[in-house]
């Protein structure tokens, strides 16, 4: 049986320019993931909050 994810929304998922390095950052919920762009970092977000039972919900914010 599939276990059902909880809702959690993408608005709360902070991504950033990383300083002095190449590409963003994104974190949310004790998890910090890097990407070679904004949506990148946010889709390996979404992969790492997934495997604590959440799912994102919406679109990627924007970057800072």
């Amino acid at each position: 049986m599939a276990k059902s994810l909880k809702k959690f929304p993408a608005g709360k998922v902070g991504i950033f320019k990383i300083k002095n390095r190449r590409g963003y950052a994104a974190v949310c919920m004790k998890n910090l993931t890097e990407g070679t762009t904004a949506n990148q970092a946010f889709e390996r977000m979404a992969k790492a909050v997934k495997r604590n039972g959440f799912e994102l919900s919406g679109q990627a914010p924007r970057a800072k």
